[in-house]
């Protein structure tokens, strides 16, 4: 009966602790269970303002009353359940957890820096040692590289260690390792100083003999004088900056044509311009002028305007007072009177191909070009046999017969224009939209074919037609309806 009533009150104060029904402490002397129970049951509707020390352990009696009821003492510490303190150790656990698992992250960034610290360092060292190995003469600019890598090194180095916050044998090392380093590169550049100087001395040297080379540059040299219409010379050199005349006197929108100065053998002190512009269909030609000076030229002033029946194409040409033309639709040549602008000659260019057929890049309707040099009439095109390749022809002025022809090996749809100076072809092709080259040649003095570079500035993207003439050397260039002109430069004769 005792046990079991001492069983059962064990099973009542284990159960009131763990529900935290007891919220004060006892007194520190022993009383007996009943008195316990009923001051707890007071405590639950009055909290107790004084408090005791708990004591560490309890002891339990148990007595028989007169009536034969047991009696049972407990003394239970005089204390709470730790519940805060308990969540509190809880909260610190975690803090701790988390901080122990972002050093242990770093940890790791801080293994992948040294390695490649280490590799870095290895790397300058291989430099340093190959340095010292061979007798190869470094400037001072591989130094500065080398010092420039050093610090950045030195650098990060010093950042890790200030991130680490303590002491750490690896960091430490590398510090060191650093530091001697820039000792044996300052060392190697003290070293090196004669090599270095002499260095120095060759560069001034070369400075020198490049201010020599400006100096001769910027000195304004005469090109030769070559008597107009004499081929006494070796060929074109250079090519003059374009001088814009001005827009075509139709407008804007004639794009396409041809003008010129008349070369005549007969007359060679008059003055003869004339402008051939097509139709916008950049196909037809109809009308040109004719001007007796360049100023009337230039302020559009006693124009002679005339109208013709029908030719073809910007490969218009004027000699001696003739124009020459593709007649239009047919491979015959025009050769038009201009004093009374009447078709003197009508004459076909024998296997030739017109129209469209290997016209010139980016220039419709010019299968067949004129050209005039100091020895006469010329003309350019290509033919089936040629399969496209550019095909010259030597032309009788007075009958149109071909007197000789050569073919080459350029083809003419890779070609924007051509024109011939003392019997040599000169054919051009774009740079870009502001920039034409010369860079082909056939001399039919010799039957040899060359490969050239002379740059010609331009005033819009596409040439539709070039005429030389051999009385003041002079290219008159059609640009996008602009009246153009570049004066040539020839290379003197060699002796």
């Amino acid at each position: 009966m005792e046990r079991a009533n001492f069983a059962v009150l064990m099973v009542f104060l284990q159960s009131a602790i763990a529900l935290k029904v007891i919220t004060t402490t006892f007194s520190s002397t022993p009383t007996s269970l009943f008195t316990r129970m009923e001051h707890l049951s007071q405590s639950q509707d009055t909290p107790r303002e004084t408090q005791f020390t708990p004591e560490p352990f309890a002891n339990v009696t148990g007595t028989l009353n007169e009536h034969g009821v047991c009696q049972c003492s407990v003394y239970l510490p005089d204390t709470t359940f730790p519940v805060k303190k308990v969540e509190m150790l809880e909260i610190t656990a975690q803090v701790l957890s988390e901080k122990f698992e972002r050093e242990l992250s770093k940890v790791s960034q801080y293994t992948k820096a040294v390695e490649m610290y280490e590799q870095k360092i290895r790397n300058l060292t291989i430099k340093v040692e190959h340095m010292e190995s061979t007798s190869v003469s470094y400037t001072e600019l591989d130094f500065q590289l080398l010092k420039l890598e050093i610090r950045e090194m030195e650098r990060l180095v010093m950042e890790l260690k200030t991130t680490v916050g303590g002491s750490n044998v690896i960091v430490e090392q590398l510090h060191v390792e650093i530091r001697n380093l820039t000792l044996m590169v300052n060392d190697l550049e003290s070293l090196d100083k004669n090599n270095i100087l002499a260095i120095r001395r060759e560069i001034v040297t070369l400075q020198n003999r490049l201010q020599e080379c400006e100096k001769n540059r910027n000195q304004t040299t005469t090109p030769p004088v070559i008597a107009p219409g004499s081929c006494s010379h070796g060929g074109i050199v250079n090519i003059s900056q374009p001088y814009i005349v001005q827009l075509n006197w139709r407008g804007f929108s004639y794009k396409y044509g041809a003008w010129g100065k008349d070369y005549s053998l007969s007359t060679p002190q008059k003055d003869l311009y004339w402008v051939a512009p097509l139709n916008t269909d950049g196909r037809v030609l109809e009308y040109y002028r004719l001007h007796n000076s360049y100023d009337d030229l230039l302020l559009y002033k006693n124009p002679r305007e005339y109208r013709i029946q029908y030719g073809e194409g910007s490969g218009t040409a004027v000699y001696n007072n003739f124009m020459y033309y593709n007649i239009y639709n047919s491979l015959d040549m025009g050769k038009l009177d201009l004093n009374r602008n009447a078709l003197a000659v009508r004459k076909t260019l024998p296997n030739a191909v017109f129209g469209n057929r290997f016209s010139y890049a980016g220039v419709g309707w010019q299968a067949i070009d004129f050209a005039v040099d100091e020895s006469g009439l010329w003309v350019i095109y290509s033919t089936e046999e040629s399969t496209g390749n550019i095909v010259i022809s030597k032309l009788n002025e007075t009958t149109l017969d071909v007197l000789h022809t050569w073919q080459t090996r350029q083809y003419k749809p890779s070609v924007s224009n051509a024109f011939i100076i003392c019997g040599v072809l000169y054919a051009t092709r774009p740079v870009n939209t502001k920039k034409e080259e010369i860079f082909y040649t056939y001399d039919t003095n010799t039957n040899q074919e060359g490969r050239i570079s002379i740059i010609m500035d331009k005033m819009l993207e596409t040439i539709q037609s070039i005429n030389y003439n051999p009385s003041d050397q002079t290219l008159y260039i059609y640009n996008d309806g602009y009246l153009v002109k570049h004066n040539v430069i020839f290379q003197p004769v060699l002796h």
